[in-house]
Formats: structure tokens, C-alpha cells, sequence
């Protein structure tokens, strides 16, 4: 029989998050057989608990809760407790939170969930308070009265599970009915930018009120509608947005890289945290959105932010840490925060007129103290006038990296890591940065040669151990930073490697009988069901994702099985996008790609003089379906490609611009290049 747990079992684990826990009363243990088992022998409910390292309200319910003695007896006494690290096991978290939805909740972490001993969930929340409070119930009463019910109404228990179970499981089959869609549509895109567009506050931009997430996948829908129909208000309403989290609060002006979300619809207050995806994705819109508006403030955001993730955010052999945390010596945002007086000490008589700029006061503007911003005086000054802020800034960094730093949550994950390597080359390649190339190169190199094992790809990896195996967005989003890779520096490696993993995915994630991608692979830990969908959630949904990969692939290799199992993915997911098309922004975007890329072929070497400034004329325009091949000109494009049999025009590197099966006229000059490409 197994025996019920009789201490925490977290120091066993590798995660930062499960470890910070190591030391509570509770008696966790992680997710596996022996924690289900355990439950099955005591038939006791699971009280599973999820959430992350850098997560400022996972923070306070465990100093409030699980570091408390008496909750803890009641938790060991009443539940088998399992402690899940989301970063770890997306996969878990990802049932759990849908098993929330359906009861009504909203979700978020941590994630407060009551299992069956065989993992069914049948109650839950989010975060509890130690007492009755926030329209919250104590935690404590919680945990009696959903152990009463399990002790006492199995049918009301059965019920609930049973539900549960059986709506968990027709979203992961869910297929047939287009919802009256035959497809996605140039209008059907038009359509769902118009009521986006509806959705944006046109004061502080971004989507809704607060809270205010930076929903980049959103965003550029509306920027791709903007260059497809040339409504300004498409580009307004992201140019405000950047803008003012640009100069909010949600950036950090010392350091660089922006935090997860505003807590205000203004981007003033932020909760700390920084996560390596958000600032990916800000990085490869901004990079996306530069070549038409021309900003200083977004070159600037750009290269601060890079500099924050090679500076801050570099793990062990060059791959990318997951977050930073939002709390230092207990309280949250401690380190980013500011007294007047300590400014006036550092600055002297500098101090007047960085306090005017950067909303310092006496009063302050968050719980007494000042969270730097710009919101109020947003515009860029004269170029001496930035340099001395620029001083100014330097001097407070200084003396900030003297404080006791937020926790690092330094384990390397694969989909994360693909995300900030695709910008990372996106970028370097926009702006001419062959340092950023680099990085993204060495971290490529690292998940390629220390997270793969006998072929497959594993999701998380910290001080030498490879955990958990590979889910589709590690494989997608890996997929997509091995052609970005091959774009910015023409490795035909790169492009033989997203083929690899993309071949990995049709052979054990892919649905034969409705299309699409599940989340795990067929051979993986067998859980309570295979989560099937498009939905974009904090990051791009890896089916969205794939759809992009799949389009490019077919167009750089000529393969039109790439575009056969392309247009059965988009199929697969029509049901989702009659229901409710907000949350599939990356699959529409990536739909586009579809229906409309514009093949770029530069005939002539790399390093050429002439063939570089066709190259970087290419890059210099904001073209998202752009698809962008340079080749020496032995080297044939395959029979497929509307531009096989093209050549240079008398000896010298040239472009050619394809859309369909048609292409442009040679081009040889960058500015006529730029300029083809300009067109509407």
C-alpha cells in the first residue's frame, strides 16, 4: 500500500518555484505517480495548487497560507497537496485552468484546484485569503467545506466531475461544424479588425480597461490591418498603445524590458514580475512596427530591452531564463521603486529636472513611493536634453544594482527560448545588430545540443537536468526561431532543423481524424485529457504558431504537403473562430501568411556589399508576409517557386518579388527594392 506523504517532498525538485516551497508545513508533492497513487490508497481529494516563481499573489498565499502551521495541519490532514510549477508543466496548468473556466471563474494563478484521487477535477478558485475578504472566502473554511462535501455527497461530487470531465474532453475533440465559415477571408480579417478596433482605449491604448495585458498577438492583427486596408485608426491604436506602455509604468526606464501587465488602465502600477515571452513578443512587434513609424522611442525600447536580456536574463551555456520576480525582501516591486529624497541625494542639482520627467514627488504615485514613468510628459526631448536624462538614468541604475535583486528563476525553457530567439534574430536583422544574431545563435545551440534527447525535444532544463517532454508550442516556437535563424543568416541548418522538428510533430502531435496539433505528444504522461485548441493565452497558441511555420516551410522548400496540412490545420479550428475569433489572433495573423506571402529572393552572396543592401532594403519595410531567401547564384530555388530559373541581371546581386505565382521584374538597386515593396 502506499503510504500517505509524510513530509515536503519539494527538495527533491529542480524548479525555483516548487523549491521556494520546500520549507512549508505543507506536505507537497509534485506531480506524478506516486502523488495520484498516494491519493488513491487514502482515498483523499487532491488539493493541487499551481503557479510560477516570479507570481507576486502565489507569493502572498503562501506566506499567508502554506507557511502558516495551523492551515497546513488542516491541508495534510484532509488532502493529498501537489504543488505544480506552470512553467514546468504548462500542460497541467493548461486542463485545470479550462476546468476553472467551466465553472465560471475567471483564471490566473496561483490556481487553486480539487481533484478526484484520479486527477478529476471537481471544485475550484484561484487565490484565497487567510480570512473572509475581496468577496473571497478564508481558505481555511474552504478547505473544511469541500472536504465535508467529499467525505459526505459523493453524488454531488460525482456530478461535478462528471461534468467536467465530459466538457473538457469535447473541447479537446471538438471539430465538424465550421460554424457556416468555409474558410478565413481577406474580409472575414477586415471584419474581425473592425471590432477589435472597438475594443481599444483610445486614451491610454490597449485592449479594455484594467487589468491591462500588452496582447501582442492582438496588436498586430490591427497593425496587419492597417497595411492591408490603410486605415490610420488601425495604426493609431497601435502606435498609442506602444506609446504609452513605452513611457508607463510597465516599463522599466533604469534597466530595461517591460513587466507582465498594469494593474491600471494608464500602465502606471505593474505587477514586477518580467517574463522572457512578453518581452519577446513586445520586441518582435516593435521591430515589426519600426520601418513605418520611424520612432526614436521604439529604437530606444528596442535595444534597452535587448540589453536587459543579455545583461539579466542570460542562463547557464547561453540559453534564456524564464523571469524575474516582482518581490524582493518580502514586499512587492522593492527594488524598482523610489523615495524623493533618495533621488535628490544621487542627482543633486540634476534632480529637478529628472523628477519633472519621470513623475517624482514627495507624495509619491504608488502606496507612497514612485514608480518611474513618463506618462505625463511623454514626448521626447532634444537629442543634449535625453543624454543628460540618459546620465541621470545611469547614476540611479548604479545605485539600484546595489539593492537586493528579485528573485531569478533561471531554468531554460525550450518554447520561451524559441520565442526570444526568433526576435532576437528578427531584430538584429532589422536593425543591424550582428551581436543580437549571435545570442540567438548561442542559444539555439544550447536548447539543439543539451534539451534534445534521441531526437525529441524535451520543455525545461536547470543545473544540468532535463525535465518533462516537449509540448507542441516547445516544437513550434523552436521551429520558428530555426527559420528566422535561416533568414537572418542563410543557414540551410537552420531550415533542415525546423523541418526535423516539424516531422517530430506530425508524427505524434498531430490529430488525423479532425486536424491540427495536440498539445502533447502521443507517447507522453497519459492525463485526464489531450488538450486540442488555437487560443492564444500569455503566449501565441502553438497551432497559431504552426500554421506560420508550415506556410514558410512550403514556400522556401517548394514541399506543397506543407501547404496541404497548413490549410487542414486552419480548417480544424474553424469551429473555434465562429464562436469567439479574440482569442485566435496568431492563427488569423498566420492566416494571412497564408493567403498572401511575398516571397523576397535576393540572387547573389551574403557579405557582398550589393547583395547586403538588397538584403537590408527587404528587411526595411513593415511587411509581416514577407518570406525572404538569399542564395549564391548556383544554387537553385526549387521547381515550385514562382522565381525557379531567375537569374542576376548582368553579374549583379538581384531581387525578385513574388506573390502567388507571379513575380516583379528584376531589381538591383535597394531603394528600388524598398520602393517595390512600399506599394500597396
Amino acid at each position: 500500500m502506499t503510504a500517505l506523504p509524510s513530509r515536503n517532498d519539494l527538495d527533491r525538485e529542480t524548479s525555483p518555484y516548487l523549491l521556494q516551497h520546500r520549507h512549508n508545513p505543507v506536505h507537497w508533492q509534485a506531480w506524478g505517480p506516486e502523488a495520484l497513487a498516494a491519493a488513491r490508497a487514502a482515498n483523499r481529494p487532491i488539493l493541487l495548487s499551481v503557479g510560477y516563481a516570479a507570481c507576486h499573489w502565489c507569493h502572498v498565499m503562501a506566506h499567508e497560507s502554506f507557511e502558516d502551521a495551523g492551515t497546513a495541519r488542516l491541508m495534510n490532514e484532509l488532502f493529498i497537496n501537489i504543488k505544480v510549477d506552470r512553467e514546468e508543466r504548462p500542460d497541467i496548468d493548461s486542463i485545470y485552468q479550462s476546468a476553472l473556466a467551466l465553472i465560471g471563474e475567471h483564471g490566473g494563478w496561483p490556481l487553486t484546484m480539487f481533484l478526484t484521487p484520479e486527477g478529476e477535477p471537481f471544485w475550484g478558485g484561484t487565490y484565497f485569503p487567510p480570512e473572509q475578504k475581496f468577496g473571497r472566502p478564508a481558505f481555511r473554511n474552504v478547505l473544511a467545506h469541500v472536504a465535508k462535501l467529499y467525505a459526505t455527497d459523493p453524488a454531488l461530487i460525482a456530478r461535478n466531475r462528471d461534468a467536467l470531465r465530459q466538457a473538457l474532453s469535447a473541447r479537446a475533440s471538438e471539430a465538424g461544424d465550421p460554424a457556416g465559415l468555409s474558410g478565413i477571408s481577406p474580409a472575414l480579417l477586415d471584419q474581425c479588425a473592425a471590432r477589435l478596433l472597438g475594443e481599444i482605449d483610445p486614451v491610454h491604448g490597449g485592449i479594455g480597461q484594467a487589468p491591462k495585458f500588452p496582447q501582442t498577438f492582438t496588436l498586430e492583427l490591427l497593425w496587419r490591418a492597417y497595411l492591408r486596408t490603410g486605415n490610420p485608426a488601425y495604426r493609431d491604436a497601435v502606435t498609442l498603445t506602444l506609446d504609452r506602455m513605452s513611457q508607463g509604468g510597465i516599463y522599466d526606464h533604469l534597466g530595461g524590458g517591460f513587466a507582465r501587465y498594469s494593474t491600471d488602465q494608464r500602465w502606471l502600477v505593474p505587477h514586477f514580475e518580467k517574463m522572457l515571452y512578453d518581452n519577446a513578443l513586445l520586441l518582435d512587434l516593435f521591430t515589426l512596427v519600426q520601418p513605418v513609424a520611424q520612432s526614436r522611442l521604439y529604437a530606444a525600447r528596442v535595444r534597452e530591452t535587448v540589453a536587459w536580456v543579455l545583461r539579466d536574463m542570460l542562463a547557464e551555456g547561453g540559453a534564456f531564463a524564464a523571469t524575474q520576480d516582482a518581490d524582493s525582501e518580502g514586499e512587492e516591486g522593492k527594488f524598482y521603486v523610489w523615495d524623493e529624497a533618495e533621488i535628490d541625494a544621487l542627482l543633486g542639482d540634476a534632480a529637478a529636472s529628472f523628477k519633472a520627467s519621470y513623475d517624482v514627488s514627495a507624495a509619491g504615485n504608488w502606496e507612497g513611493r514612485c514608480i518611474l514613468n513618463r506618462s505625463q510628459r511623454p514626448e521626447l526631448l532634444s537629442g543634449a536634453d535625453e543624454a543628460a536624462l540618459a546620465r541621470q538614468r545611469a547614476v540611479l541604475f548604479r545605485a539600484r544594482e546595489r539593492r537586493v535583486k528579485p528573485g531569478w528563476d533561471d531554468k531554460v525553457l525550450a518554447d520561451w527560448n524559441g520565442l526570444m530567439i526568433a526576435a532576437l534574430a528578427n531584430a538584429g536583422a532589422a536593425f543591424a545588430e550582428p551581436g543580437w544574431i549571435a545570442a540567438a545563435e548561442r542559444a539555439f545551440g544550447f536548447v539543439l545540443g543539451y534539451m534534445t534527447e534521441r531526437g525529441r525535444l524535451r520543455h525545461a532544463w536547470r543545473h544540468g537536468q532535463l525535465k518533462h517532454a516537449a509540448l507542441l508550442d516547445d516544437y513550434a516556437n523552436m521551429a520558428r526561431a530555426a527559420l528566422a535563424l535561416h533568414e537572418a543568416t542563410g543557414t540551410d541548418d537552420y531550415l533542415a532543423q525546423a523541418r526535423a522538428w516539424v516531422a517530430v510533430l506530425d508524427r505524434h502531435y498531430w490529430d488525423t481524424a479532425h486536424g491540427g496539433y495536440f498539445y502533447t505528444a502521443d507517447d507522453a504522461e497519459a492525463l485526464i485529457t489531450r488538450t486540442h485548441n488555437a487560443t492564444d493565452n500569455a503566449v501565441p497558441a502553438g497551432n497559431g504558431t504552426m500554421l506560420g511555420v508550415l506556410v514558410r516551410l512550403w514556400h522556401l522548400t517548394g514541399d506543397a504537403a506543407y501547404r496541404q496540412r497548413a490549410e487542414a490545420l486552419v480548417q480544424a479550428f474553424l469551429p473555434e473562430l465562429g464562436r469567439n475569433f479574440f482569442p485566435l489572433a496568431t492563427l488569423l495573423n498566420n492566416s494571412e501568411l497564408l493567403l498572401g506571402a511575398v516571397q523576397v529572393v535576393v540572387i547573389g552572396a551574403r557579405g557582398e556589399a550589393a547583395s547586403d543592401g538588397l538584403l537590408a532594403a527587404a528587411r526595411s519595410v513593415s511587411l509581416p508576409n514577407r518570406v525572404l531567401s538569399a542564395l549564391p547564384p548556383e544554387t537553385p530555388l526549387p521547381d515550385a517557386h514562382p522565381a525557379h530559373g531567375k537569374t542576376q541581371v548582368l553579374g549583379k546581386p538581384t531581387a525578385y518579388v513574388c506573390t502567388g505565382a507571379t513575380c516583379s521584374l528584376p531589381v538591383t538597386e535597394p531603394d528600388a527594392l524598398r520602393a517595390l515593396l512600399s506599394q500597396p
